[in-house]
Order: structure tokens, then C-alpha cells, then sequence
């Protein structure tokens, strides 16, 4: 029996000593944790203060979006640039060979076979030597280059990423707007490249729209169905045909059939024939500027002849169910929206701000945190910052964009800075930010604006990941409201993003920053090459000329991304995003409801005058779609519906809804070039 005593003590006393060493353990464990939780509350708080600066995405698969998206400024089109003597004669392999470089690239595969022949025929030649640097990283580029023969070598904070041979692409994201290199490129033997620089590349693509337009233009005046329609109605007409080739002895159409479509000749010949007697008898040819099946559009008709290729043949072809979303058939002429809201809620701006002085702004600073005492910063942008400040007079609190001057210089952004200016301070419209009065010293411009309390929208999806549906829908009809406003005042957006998105204390959505505005008449086409890259139009990525069909696009990306988190087209690379925007190919997840993808696929049509919003009723068929069916515009309109979107705000300090970011004490370069004066 003692012995068994015995056994059992010392079985006791060695349970005793493990959970003695496993208690020790857990506190051990628990300290660590600690110092863990410690560290990765650091890290977030830098994270905080460089998400700006971070890359954009971790991979190309679908994911929340966790950084800001890039922008792309607006850069002029020189007018003066002489391209016809850059032209540089090829050999038929050498052409071949470009071209067939051409076609493997994601990007320039999407040219159309004028694009390319202009481009292959305007690129100059180089040679350069093995060690010659040919892009060094971090330098800004202006040219696109195609291997014709020998090696180079490609590197990255110097490491080795791959080899380029013949045949290989490289800096193409340089023809489509001013980017820094992202890598280095180095001559390994002697090489020999094909270049061409973003002006001429940019001209030659402009040039080439431009003229396409007015040619088209010209056809569709002489066809008599149109005769009383106005250059506003025949633009939309174009933008809603699309090209087609046929080969040669493809019948276009055939006698008899039932006809919906008509056709503009833009190159090669097309034999008319007619059964006569058994026999098909040929009537006439047609070449270029021709058209014919205009009847097809306006009543129900079956084809009088037959149309033939005469060898290849391209058209711009349009459809009856197109050609009815764009022009009332009745009688052919587009309405005016009469229904389009002059907002009756809006009110003058406040007397009490008009004589505010820029001494009499005042710092909001941080009262917690590792920012104590230091002022409050609610955003960064490429050109400056916008801060929290008061009023000592009247209480009030305001949102202050401070801008480098020098910076808008070297980005020769002054024209869209001042129209910025100029823009804000006519608008009064509850969905936009609005403007109350405008500074200037010698380094920077100042722009006191509305603060909007609830923060950025692009915060509160990075929170949340995806919004509920009831969400998404109350944010996009806000927005539907301000391009209701704009678009009447001929006022084209070009930048929404969750991050131009604030909301203000009830949870209603403004529109902020309104550096890519732009004032358009009805029918013109603009060229710029500007926006973030997820949300451009394929129009501005092919250079073919925008208007406010290009708003109504990144609607559709905006709705889908509010929805999943990430754009519909996104890629750690902007090539990429611009190759499956023009492929179109959008990837719905499982949990987005039947209207919503309808909603998105219409806005999303690369066809601008297909796109939704942009045909003949214009804004109206947004605001009608089922995606919609549960909101009351006109009460939104009076600000009565109780905003879903309040439950994001959170309560706290004014500042409470935006990222932290740290106070940055270095002043930028003097400027005195007095392009400012009006400031």
C-alpha cells in the first residue's frame, strides 16, 4: 500500500511540475502576443501613413481593392508637331515583323488596322551598343520601343526580371500618358529598336479619329432619312455604329430578306444586283461614302436587291434596335429631358463665409493618438493635401485643398485648375461639394470647401469590404443626381471613384474633385488621355475622342465595385487593365443579384451610343431601371429619404471617419509665374 502511495505521490508531483511548466508557458505565450499585437498596431499605423504610396494591387486576381487608385492627368496635344517627317521607309519583313509584335502585345493588339499601319509607318529607327542604357528606372519615359534584333536585359531595384529578344515590346505604357519607369532596360549585345514617342503616337491617333468623324459625318448628311436631323442626333448615330468587314463575294444583304440594318462604305467596292426575270441582274457599284438599307431603320421592309462584296469590304454598320435606343423613330428628333432636376433644395451659398480671409482659417488639430497635437489631414494627392480647418469667428468647420503651384506648373495643369475654380463656385447642387472661397500665396493655391463629416466612401468599402445592396443603390442614385446636374450644364466628370466620394453628416454623397471636368457641347468629342485607369472608358484608351458617354461607363465600374470590393478590370499592371477593358469580358460573383449585372452590363457597353444614359432618353433610362425600382428620386431630390448609409459613419471626434495621415512641415518651391492672378 505505500508503495502504491509512493507511486501515486510521485505521479502527483509530476503532474503538478507539467502544469507548473505549461502555466509558465502560456504566460510566456501571452507576453509574446502582446508584443505581437504591439508590433502589428505599429505597422498598421505606418501602413496608415504610406497607403497612399502603396502598390495597387498584391496580384491581378479578384480582391478588395486596399489602396487608392492612381489618376492620370490630362496632357495637351501639341498642334505644331509635323508627323509626316518622322516617317521612316520599311521593308516588308521589317513591317511584318513590327507588326506581328504588335499583335502578341495585350495593348496594342486592340488597334484597329489604320492605327496600326499609321503606327508601323511612323516608327524611327535606333541602334545602340551592349552596355547602352536604354530606360533607366524612376525617370519619366515618352517613347514605346519593339526589338528589331539583339538582346537586353531587364531589372528591378536590380534584380534580373527577364530578357527581351526580336520581336518583344517594352514602355508602351509611355505613349498613353507622362508615367515614371518602373524598371530598368540595358543593351546586353547590340541592338536595333523600333520607337515612337507619346506626342506623335498621340497626334497620329487623334488625327486619325478626328478625320474618321467627319468623313462619317459627311456620308450620313447626303442619306436623305436624316436630312432633318441635327450634327448633335448624326454624332450619336456614329457613335452607335460599329465597323464590320466582309470578304470578298460575302453577300451584305439579300434580296428578299428581311432588312434591319444600314451601311456606310468606308473601304472597297459593293455590287448591286436584282432578280429580273429569273436572272440576277447587276444594277450598280458602290464605293466609298456609299450607304445603303436606310429604310431598314424606320419601318418593317424586305430587301429590294442584293449587296455583294466586290473583294474585301469594310463598313460602319448600325441596327434597327440600335438605331431605335438612339433616335426617336417617330420623328426623328431628340427631346430635351425636361425632367431633369433643377435642384429645389439647393440654397445660396452662406453670406458668413464670403469675407473669410485665409489668416482667419485655423488648424483643426489631432486631440489623441500618435498624431496629439498635430493638425488634422483628410486626404493626399498627387498635387497637394486637404486639411481640417475652423473659423474662429464662426464655429464652423471646413475642408481646405492646399495646392503646389510648381507642381501644377510642371504638370501644366492651370487651365484645368482654374477652370476647377471657375466651375465650383457656379455650382449649387446638394451632390456636390461646394466651393466658398479661393486663396494664393507664393507656393500654393487654397480652396475652401463643404467638410463632409462621414468621410470618403472609398474608406468606408475598405472597412467593409462590399456594401450591402440597399447601399450600393442609395450612393449610385446620388450620383445619378450630380451627372443629372452637370451633364445639363454641358459639364462632363471623367473622375468617379470611391475616393472622390464623401459622405456629409446625414449620410447623403457629394461629389469632390473636379480636376478632370470638363466643359463639352452636345455632339463634340474630347481627346484628353486622363482618369484612373480602372475606370477609364475604352474610348479614351483607344484615343477615339469622349463626351458623357465615357460618365455613364464608370457608373457601371463604380456600382460593380461598390458590390465585390474590387473594379470589374483590375491588374497590378495598368497594360493589363487597359487589355481586358477593351476585351469587355466582366466576371460577375455569384452573390450580385440579376439587376444589378444588367444595370452594370448596359453601362458598360463599349458602344457609346448603346451605352445607358447616353441614348435618346438620355439619363432618364438610368434613373427607370429596375436596379432602381425601389427609389423615390424626387424625394431624394428634397433630402427625405433616411440615408442607409448613416450606419457607417462612426461617432467621435469631427475627424473620426477619415484615415490618419501625418503632418508633413516641408514647403513647396516658390512660384511667380502669375498664372494664379484670379485666385
Amino acid at each position: 500500500m505505500e508503495a502504491k502511495l509512493k507511486e501515486l505521490r510521485q505521479k502527483l508531483e509530476k503532474q503538478c511540475q507539467i502544469n507548473q511548466e505549461l502555466q509558465n508557458k502560456n504566460l510566456e505565450l501571452e507576453t509574446k502576443l502582446k508584443e505581437k499585437e504591439k508590433i502589428l498596431e505599429e505597422l498598421q499605423g505606418r501602413f496608415n501613413e504610406l497607403d497612399h504610396l502603396s502598390p495597387r494591387y498584391s496580384n491581378d486576381s479578384e480582391g478588395v481593392r486596399q489602396s487608392r487608385a492612381a489618376v492620370m492627368a490630362p496632357e495637351p496635344i501639341p498642334e505644331d508637331i509635323d508627323i509626316l517627317t518622322t516617317r521612316v521607309k520599311k521593308t516588308a519583313s521589317e513591317r511584318t515583323q513590327i507588326m506581328k509584335a504588335m499583335q502578341k502585345n495585350a495593348f496594342l493588339s486592340h488597334l484597329d488596322e489604320e492605327q496600326i499601319n499609321m503606327m508601323v509607318e511612323l516608327l524611327t529607327y535606333l541602334d545602340h551598343c551592349p552596355g547602352s542604357d536604354i530606360i533607366t528606372e524612376g525617370t519619366e519615359g515618352d517613347t514605346l520601343y519593339i526589338v528589331a534584333a539583339g538582346e537586353l536585359k531587364v531589372t528591378q531595384a536590380g534584380r534580373n526580371l527577364r530578357t527581351l529578344t526580336a520581336g518583344d515590346v517594352f514602355g508602351e505604357l509611355a505613349i498613353l500618358y507622362n508615367c515614371k519607369r518602373t524598371a530598368s532596360v540595358k543593351a546586353v549585345t547590340a541592338v536595333k529598336l523600333w520607337c515612337i514617342e507619346r506626342q506623335i503616337y498621340r497626334s497620329i491617333m487623334t488625327i486619325k479619329s478626328k478625320k474618321k468623324r467627319e468623313q462619317l459625318m459627311g456620308f450620313l448628311k447626303t442619306a436623305r432619312t436624316f436630312k432633318s436631323l441635327s450634327d448633335e442626333q448624326l454624332s450619336s448615330i456614329i457613335d452607335s455604329m460599329e465597323e464590320v468587314k466582309f470578304r470578298e463575294n460575302e453577300v451584305i444583304v439579300r434580296e428578299g430578306a428581311e432588312g434591319d440594318t444600314f451601311y456606310i462604305i468606308l473601304k472597297g467596292e459593293v455590287q448591286v444586283t436584282k432578280k429580273v426575270n429569273g436572272q440576277q441582274k447587276i444594277i450598280r457599284k458602290m464605293g466609298q461614302g456609299d450607304h445603303f438599307g436606310e429604310l431598314a431603320l424606320i419601318r418593317a421592309i424586305l430587301r429590294t436587291a442584293t449587296c455583294t462584296a466586290l473583294g474585301s469590304v469594310t463598313c460602319c454598320a448600325i441596327d434597327k434596335e440600335a438605331f431605335e435606343e438612339t433616335i426617336p423613330i417617330e420623328i426623328l428628333e431628340l427631346h430635351n429631358d425636361p425632367d431633369l432636376p433643377e435642384n429645389t433644395q439647393t440654397s445660396k451659398k452662406d453670406s458668413s463665409v464670403s469675407l473669410l480671409q485665409l489668416k482667419d482659417l485655423v488648424p483643426v488639430l489631432y486631440q489623441e493618438g500618435r498624431y496629439q497635437g498635430s493638425p488634422v489631414t483628410l486626404g493626399l494627392g498627387g498635387f497637394g493635401r486637404v486639411e481640417l480647418v475652423t473659423t474662429l469667428h464662426h464655429g464652423k468647420y471646413y475642408a481646405l485643398k492646399k495646392i503646389s503651384k510648381k507642381i501644377i506648373v510642371q504638370k501644366r495643369q492651370e487651365q484645368h485648375v482654374l477652370f476647377e475654380k471657375r466651375l465650383l463656385l457656379d455650382i449649387e447642387c446638394d451632390f456636390i461639394v461646394r466651393l466658398h472661397g479661393t486663396f494664393r500665396d507664393s507656393r500654393y493655391i487654397y480652396m475652401v470647401m463643404d467638410f463632409c463629416s462621414g468621410g470618403e466612401i472609398w474608406t468606408k468599402l475598405k472597412e467593409v469590404h462590399r456594401f450591402e445592396e440597399d447601399i450600393t443603390v442609395f450612393i449610385a442614385a446620388c450620383v445619378v443626381e450630380a451627372y443629372a446636374y452637370l451633364h445639363k450644364k454641358d459639364i462632363m466628370y471623367r473622375d468617379l471613384k470611391p475616393e472622390n466620394l464623401m459622405l456629409d453628416s446625414m449620410g447623403y454623397i457629394k461629389l469632390v474633385d473636379f480636376g478632370f471636368a470638363k466643359k463639352l457641347q452636345r455632339g463634340q468629342k474630347t481627346y484628353s488621355f486622363c482618369g484612373t485607369p480602372e475606370y477609364m472608358a475604352p474610348e479614351i484608351i483607344q484615343n477615339q475622342g469622349h463626351d458623357f458617354a465615357a460618365d455613364f461607363w464608370s457608373l457601371g465600374v463604380l456600382v460593380y465595385e461598390l458590390l465585390v470590393g474590387s473594379p470589374p478590370f483590375s491588374s497590378s499592371e495598368p497594360q493589363n487593365i487597359y487589355a481586358k477593358i477593351l476585351d469587355g469580358v466582366i466576371k460577375y460573383p455569384p452573390h450580385m443579384g440579376e439587376a444589378a449585372r444588367s444595370l452594370i452590363s448596359k453601362l458598360c457597353r463599349p458602344r457609346t451610343g448603346q451605352r445607358l444614359g447616353n441614348t435618346k432618353n438620355g439619363i432618364k433610362d438610368v434613373r427607370s431601371h429596375r436596379w432602381f425600382n425601389n427609389m423615390n428620386w424626387h424625394k431624394l431630390r428634397m433630402r427625405q429619404i433616411n440615408a442607409p448609409t448613416v450606419k457607417l459613419i462612426r461617432k467621435g471626434p469631427c475627424y473620426i471617419n477619415f484615415d490618419r495621415f501625418p503632418f508633413d512641415q516641408t514647403l513647396s518651391e516658390e512660384e511667380f509665374s502669375g498664372w494664379d492672378r484670379d485666385f
